[in-house]
Protein backbone atom coordinates (compact mmCIF):
# COMPACT_ATOMS: atom_id res chain seq x y z
CA UNK A 1 0.00 0.00 0.00
CA UNK A 2 1.14 3.50 -0.76
CA UNK A 3 -0.23 6.52 1.14
CA UNK A 4 0.39 9.93 0.67
CA UNK A 5 0.16 11.91 3.46
CA UNK A 6 -0.82 16.14 2.54
CA UNK A 7 2.21 17.36 5.12
CA UNK A 8 5.06 19.61 4.41
CA UNK A 9 7.39 17.44 7.29
CA UNK A 10 9.24 20.25 9.22
CA UNK A 11 12.15 19.04 11.31
CA UNK A 12 12.04 21.81 14.49
CA UNK A 13 9.12 23.15 16.09
CA UNK A 14 5.70 23.39 14.75
CA UNK A 15 2.53 22.76 16.36
CA UNK A 16 0.48 19.56 16.65
CA UNK A 17 -0.16 19.04 13.55
CA UNK A 18 3.64 18.11 12.35
CA UNK A 19 3.95 15.98 15.63
CA UNK A 20 1.10 13.96 14.29
CA UNK A 21 2.06 14.15 10.52
CA UNK A 22 5.78 12.75 11.64
CA UNK A 23 4.21 10.23 14.13
CA UNK A 24 2.08 8.47 11.46
CA UNK A 25 4.77 8.59 8.40
CA UNK A 26 7.14 7.29 10.77
CA UNK A 27 4.65 4.49 11.80
CA UNK A 28 3.33 3.75 8.53
CA UNK A 29 6.91 3.37 7.37
CA UNK A 30 7.53 0.57 10.08
CA UNK A 31 4.48 -1.36 9.05
CA UNK A 32 6.11 -1.38 5.54
CA UNK A 33 3.90 1.22 4.58
CA UNK A 34 5.65 3.39 1.68
CA UNK A 35 4.79 6.89 2.65
CA UNK A 36 4.85 10.02 -0.01
CA UNK A 37 4.06 13.61 0.49
CA UNK A 38 3.07 14.84 -2.95
CA UNK A 39 0.53 13.66 -5.82
CA UNK A 40 3.43 13.02 -8.24
CA UNK A 41 2.89 8.92 -8.40
CA UNK A 42 0.37 7.00 -9.96
CA UNK A 43 0.02 4.63 -7.89
CA UNK A 44 -0.82 6.43 -4.82
CA UNK A 45 -3.47 4.07 -3.19
CA UNK A 46 -4.63 6.01 -0.11
CA UNK A 47 -4.21 10.19 -0.03
CA UNK A 48 -4.52 11.63 3.41
CA UNK A 49 -5.88 15.53 2.91
CA UNK A 50 -4.67 17.19 6.23
CA UNK A 51 -4.26 20.79 5.41
CA UNK A 52 -6.38 22.02 2.81
CA UNK A 53 -5.10 25.79 3.31
CA UNK A 54 -2.27 25.68 0.72
CA UNK A 55 -0.92 28.66 1.71
CA UNK A 56 0.01 27.73 4.94
CA UNK A 57 3.87 26.56 5.34
CA UNK A 58 2.77 22.53 6.44
CA UNK A 59 -0.10 21.88 3.19
CA UNK A 60 1.77 20.27 0.23
CA UNK A 61 -1.49 19.71 -1.22
CA UNK A 62 -4.89 20.49 -1.40
CA UNK A 63 -8.55 19.31 -1.70
CA UNK A 64 -8.80 20.53 -5.65
CA UNK A 65 -5.22 19.13 -6.10
CA UNK A 66 -6.94 16.11 -5.15
CA UNK A 67 -9.69 15.90 -7.43
CA UNK A 68 -7.46 16.67 -9.92
CA UNK A 69 -5.35 14.09 -9.35
CA UNK A 70 -8.39 11.50 -9.22
CA UNK A 71 -9.66 13.14 -12.72
CA UNK A 72 -6.93 13.60 -14.59
CA UNK A 73 -4.30 10.47 -12.72
CA UNK A 74 -5.37 8.46 -10.90
CA UNK A 75 -9.20 7.38 -10.65
CA UNK A 76 -9.03 4.41 -7.93
CA UNK A 77 -6.98 6.53 -4.94
CA UNK A 78 -9.12 6.48 -1.76
CA UNK A 79 -9.09 9.76 0.26
CA UNK A 80 -9.57 10.27 3.83
CA UNK A 81 -9.75 14.15 5.26
CA UNK A 82 -8.50 15.16 8.19
CA UNK A 83 -10.24 17.86 10.22
CA UNK A 84 -8.20 19.52 12.97
CA UNK A 85 -9.45 22.84 13.02
CA UNK A 86 -12.24 25.65 13.49
CA UNK A 87 -13.16 29.00 13.08
CA UNK A 88 -14.33 28.85 16.79
CA UNK A 89 -10.64 28.24 18.29
CA UNK A 90 -9.35 30.90 15.44
CA UNK A 91 -12.25 33.82 16.11
CA UNK A 92 -12.97 34.00 12.55
CA UNK A 93 -15.69 32.81 9.80
CA UNK A 94 -15.69 30.83 6.94
CA UNK A 95 -13.25 28.20 8.45
CA UNK A 96 -15.60 25.62 8.69
CA UNK A 97 -17.22 26.44 5.58
CA UNK A 98 -14.46 25.78 3.82
CA UNK A 99 -13.28 22.86 5.28
CA UNK A 100 -16.79 21.11 4.98
CA UNK A 101 -16.56 21.82 1.47
CA UNK A 102 -12.59 20.62 1.11
CA UNK A 103 -14.62 17.00 2.37
CA UNK A 104 -16.79 16.85 -0.52
CA UNK A 105 -13.14 15.35 -2.14
CA UNK A 106 -13.39 12.76 0.39
CA UNK A 107 -14.71 8.82 1.09
CA UNK A 108 -14.18 9.36 4.92
CA UNK A 109 -13.55 12.11 6.99
CA UNK A 110 -11.46 11.72 10.00
CA UNK A 111 -12.39 14.44 13.17
CA UNK A 112 -10.11 14.53 16.02
CA UNK A 113 -12.46 14.77 18.74
CA UNK A 114 -16.13 13.78 19.35
CA UNK A 115 -17.16 17.47 20.14
CA UNK A 116 -14.96 18.86 16.97
CA UNK A 117 -17.65 16.21 14.85
CA UNK A 118 -20.35 17.48 16.78
CA UNK A 119 -19.78 21.20 15.72
CA UNK A 120 -19.32 20.30 12.67
CA UNK A 121 -22.90 17.83 12.11
CA UNK A 122 -24.46 21.19 13.56
CA UNK A 123 -23.02 23.36 10.71
CA UNK A 124 -24.48 21.14 7.77
CA UNK A 125 -21.37 18.48 7.39
CA UNK A 126 -22.71 16.26 4.55
CA UNK A 127 -20.20 13.42 4.14
CA UNK A 128 -21.74 9.79 5.02
CA UNK A 129 -18.28 8.11 5.99
CA UNK A 130 -17.19 9.53 9.06
CA UNK A 131 -15.31 8.39 12.32
CA UNK A 132 -12.96 10.10 15.29
CA UNK A 133 -9.53 9.06 16.02
CA UNK A 134 -8.09 10.75 18.77
CA UNK A 135 -4.79 12.85 18.90
CA UNK A 136 -1.72 10.57 20.56
CA UNK A 137 1.63 11.18 21.90
CA UNK A 138 4.79 9.53 20.94
CA UNK A 139 5.54 7.11 23.90
CA UNK A 140 9.10 7.36 22.78
CA UNK A 141 9.80 10.50 23.70
CA UNK A 142 7.20 11.84 25.72
CA UNK A 143 7.10 9.18 28.87
CA UNK A 144 7.16 9.14 32.74
CA UNK A 145 9.96 10.05 34.81
CA UNK A 146 9.44 9.87 38.94
CA UNK A 147 9.25 13.57 39.83
CA UNK A 148 10.92 15.16 43.02
CA UNK A 149 9.83 18.63 44.46
CA UNK A 150 12.69 21.00 45.36
CA UNK A 151 12.10 24.64 46.34
CA UNK A 152 9.01 25.18 44.28
CA UNK A 153 6.15 22.98 42.20
CA UNK A 154 6.54 23.63 38.51
CA UNK A 155 3.65 24.48 36.73
CA UNK A 156 3.84 24.16 32.98
CA UNK A 157 2.91 24.47 29.44
CA UNK A 158 3.46 24.92 25.70
CA UNK A 159 2.40 26.04 22.42
CA UNK A 160 3.46 26.90 19.33
CA UNK A 161 0.40 29.27 18.10
CA UNK A 162 0.40 32.84 19.84
CA UNK A 163 -3.22 33.14 19.17
CA UNK A 164 -4.43 34.42 22.80
CA UNK A 165 -7.12 31.56 22.27
CA UNK A 166 -4.74 29.36 23.24
CA UNK A 167 -5.09 30.69 26.62
CA UNK A 168 -3.47 33.66 27.73
CA UNK A 169 -6.27 35.03 29.40
CA UNK A 170 -5.21 31.86 32.13
CA UNK A 171 -1.68 32.73 31.83
CA UNK A 172 -2.06 36.20 32.35
CA UNK A 173 -4.18 34.79 35.66
CA UNK A 174 -1.50 32.74 36.87
CA UNK A 175 1.17 35.41 36.26
CA UNK A 176 -0.92 37.64 38.61
CA UNK A 177 -1.24 34.86 41.15
CA UNK A 178 2.06 35.00 41.38
CA UNK A 179 2.77 38.02 42.25
CA UNK A 180 1.58 36.91 46.38
CA UNK A 181 3.82 35.54 48.77
CA UNK A 182 2.49 32.78 49.49
CA UNK A 183 2.58 31.78 45.67
CA UNK A 184 5.55 33.02 44.69
CA UNK A 185 7.63 31.17 47.39
CA UNK A 186 6.13 27.80 46.53
CA UNK A 187 5.63 27.91 42.60
CA UNK A 188 7.00 28.88 39.55
CA UNK A 189 5.36 28.74 36.07
CA UNK A 190 6.80 28.35 32.69
CA UNK A 191 5.85 29.01 29.37
CA UNK A 192 7.59 26.72 26.68
CA UNK A 193 6.85 28.57 22.59
CA UNK A 194 5.35 31.54 21.58
CA UNK A 195 2.98 34.37 22.82
CA UNK A 196 1.70 37.50 21.34
CA UNK A 197 4.10 40.84 21.02
CA UNK A 198 2.23 42.50 23.43
CA UNK A 199 1.67 40.63 26.38
CA UNK A 200 3.93 41.54 29.51
CA UNK A 201 4.39 38.87 32.28
CA UNK A 202 6.27 39.70 35.60
CA UNK A 203 6.71 36.37 36.91
CA UNK A 204 6.86 33.46 34.17
CA UNK A 205 9.76 32.08 32.86
CA UNK A 206 9.76 32.02 28.99
CA UNK A 207 11.46 29.48 27.24
CA UNK A 208 11.89 29.30 23.30
CA UNK A 209 9.54 26.85 21.22
CA UNK A 210 10.90 23.10 21.67
CA UNK A 211 10.01 19.93 20.62
CA UNK A 212 10.87 16.07 21.16
CA UNK A 213 13.42 15.14 23.21
CA UNK A 214 14.11 18.86 24.22
CA UNK A 215 10.96 19.62 25.24
CA UNK A 216 9.62 16.57 27.09
CA UNK A 217 13.26 16.88 28.68
CA UNK A 218 12.22 20.31 30.21
CA UNK A 219 8.25 18.89 31.03
CA UNK A 220 9.89 15.73 33.02
CA UNK A 221 11.54 18.10 35.65
CA UNK A 222 7.91 19.66 36.38
CA UNK A 223 5.07 18.85 38.39
CA UNK A 224 1.81 20.67 37.25
CA UNK A 225 0.44 20.84 33.33
CA UNK A 226 -1.57 23.84 32.51
CA UNK A 227 -3.46 24.21 29.37
CA UNK A 228 -6.08 27.55 28.97
CA UNK A 229 -6.83 26.65 25.47
CA UNK A 230 -10.51 27.77 24.40
CA UNK A 231 -12.46 25.68 21.23
CA UNK A 232 -9.46 23.72 20.83
CA UNK A 233 -10.50 20.56 18.40
CA UNK A 234 -8.19 18.45 20.47
CA UNK A 235 -4.40 19.88 20.49
CA UNK A 236 -1.24 17.81 21.11
CA UNK A 237 0.77 19.83 24.27
CA UNK A 238 -1.81 18.74 26.95
CA UNK A 239 -0.92 15.06 26.02
CA UNK A 240 2.69 15.74 25.30
CA UNK A 241 2.50 16.98 29.05
CA UNK A 242 -0.01 14.12 30.53
CA UNK A 243 2.45 11.29 28.96
CA UNK A 244 5.47 12.32 30.82
CA UNK A 245 3.24 12.23 33.90
CA UNK A 246 2.13 15.89 34.65
CA UNK A 247 -1.51 16.20 35.81
CA UNK A 248 -3.20 18.29 33.93
CA UNK A 249 -5.02 21.95 35.14
CA UNK A 250 -7.87 22.42 32.49
CA UNK A 251 -10.40 24.58 30.95
CA UNK A 252 -14.12 22.83 29.88
CA UNK A 253 -13.50 23.49 26.24
CA UNK A 254 -13.37 22.38 22.96
CA UNK A 255 -12.37 18.66 22.68
CA UNK A 256 -9.67 19.20 25.43
CA UNK A 257 -12.09 17.66 27.82
CA UNK A 258 -12.17 14.91 26.17
CA UNK A 259 -8.40 14.53 26.52
CA UNK A 260 -8.08 16.08 30.19
CA UNK A 261 -10.85 14.31 32.34
CA UNK A 262 -9.92 12.28 35.06
CA UNK A 263 -6.09 13.04 34.73
CA UNK A 264 -6.53 16.31 36.34
CA UNK A 265 -8.53 19.40 37.54
CA UNK A 266 -11.05 21.58 35.69
CA UNK A 267 -10.68 25.67 36.48
CA UNK A 268 -11.75 28.96 35.50
CA UNK A 269 -9.82 32.17 36.02
CA UNK A 270 -12.15 32.50 39.13
CA UNK A 271 -10.93 29.58 41.11
CA UNK A 272 -7.45 29.19 39.75
CA UNK A 273 -5.94 29.95 42.88
CA UNK A 274 -7.71 27.08 44.90
CA UNK A 275 -7.58 24.89 42.09
CA UNK A 276 -4.36 24.86 42.23
CA UNK A 277 -4.00 24.08 45.82
CA UNK A 278 -6.42 21.57 45.66
CA UNK A 279 -4.03 19.72 42.62
CA UNK A 280 -1.13 19.80 45.43
CA UNK A 281 -3.56 17.96 47.82
CA UNK A 282 -4.43 15.72 44.89
CA UNK A 283 -1.13 15.32 42.97
CA UNK A 284 0.09 11.63 43.86
CA UNK A 285 -3.76 10.43 42.88
CA UNK A 286 -3.50 12.00 39.34
CA UNK A 287 0.06 10.84 39.18
CA UNK A 288 -0.30 7.28 39.28
CA UNK A 289 -3.66 7.40 36.87
CA UNK A 290 -1.59 9.23 34.56
CA UNK A 291 0.28 5.59 34.39
CA UNK A 292 -2.44 4.56 32.18
CA UNK A 293 -2.79 7.69 30.42
CA UNK A 294 -4.61 6.22 26.68
CA UNK A 295 -3.82 8.75 24.71
CA UNK A 296 -0.41 7.39 22.94
CA UNK A 297 0.89 8.11 19.26
CA UNK A 298 0.78 4.33 18.51
CA UNK A 299 -2.89 4.39 19.64
CA UNK A 300 -3.84 7.09 17.34
CA UNK A 301 -1.51 5.61 14.21
CA UNK A 302 -2.60 2.14 14.69
CA UNK A 303 -6.23 3.10 14.66
CA UNK A 304 -5.25 5.50 11.07
CA UNK A 305 -4.30 2.29 9.81
CA UNK A 306 -6.68 -0.03 10.62
CA UNK A 307 -8.62 2.71 9.25
CA UNK A 308 -6.91 2.74 6.01
CA UNK A 309 -6.72 -1.02 5.50
CA UNK A 310 -10.53 -1.00 6.04
CA UNK A 311 -11.09 1.39 3.35
CA UNK A 312 -9.11 -0.86 0.83
CA UNK A 313 -10.63 -3.69 1.76
CA UNK A 314 -13.55 -2.50 0.19
CA UNK A 315 -12.15 -0.59 -1.99
CA UNK A 316 -14.29 -1.41 -5.33
CA UNK A 317 -17.83 -0.65 -3.13
CA UNK A 318 -16.21 2.30 -2.13
CA UNK A 319 -15.58 3.18 -6.25
CA UNK A 320 -18.15 2.17 -7.15
CA UNK A 321 -20.74 4.65 -4.82
CA UNK A 322 -18.52 7.42 -5.09
CA UNK A 323 -20.11 10.77 -6.08
CA UNK A 324 -19.14 12.28 -9.45
CA UNK A 325 -16.51 14.21 -9.27
CA UNK A 326 -17.03 16.41 -12.36
CA UNK A 327 -20.15 17.59 -11.00
CA UNK A 328 -18.74 18.88 -7.38
CA UNK A 329 -17.78 22.53 -6.92
CA UNK A 330 -14.76 22.67 -4.73
CA UNK A 331 -14.49 26.55 -3.31
CA UNK A 332 -11.21 27.89 -3.96
CA UNK A 333 -9.45 29.18 -0.80
CA UNK A 334 -8.52 32.37 -2.28
CA UNK A 335 -12.12 33.47 -3.25
CA UNK A 336 -13.52 31.98 0.54
CA UNK A 337 -10.70 33.00 2.24
CA UNK A 338 -10.54 36.69 0.64
CA UNK A 339 -14.61 36.55 2.02
CA UNK A 340 -14.31 35.33 5.42
CA UNK A 341 -11.32 34.24 6.64
CA UNK A 342 -9.52 37.13 7.53
CA UNK A 343 -12.91 38.56 8.47
CA UNK A 344 -13.15 38.42 12.47
CA UNK A 345 -16.01 37.63 14.02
Amino acid sequence: MKISIGYEFIDGPWGGGNSFAIQLKNYMEENDIQVVNTLKDEDIDIILLTEPRRYTKSSSFNHIDVMKYIRNKNTNALVVNRINECDERKNTKGLNKFLINSSLVSDHTVFISDWLKNLFLSQNFYNESFSVIKNGADSKIFNFREKTVGKKYKIVTHHWSSDFNKGFEAYIKLDEILNSREFKDNFEFIFIGNKPKNLLFKNTTFVDPLFGKNLSDILKECHIYITGSLNEPAGMHHIEGAMCGLPILYKNSGGVTEYCKDFGIEFNEENLEKKILEMIINLEKYQKKLLKYPFTGEKMCNHYLDLFEDLYKNKNEILNNRKDLRKIKLQDQRKIFNKYYFSKI
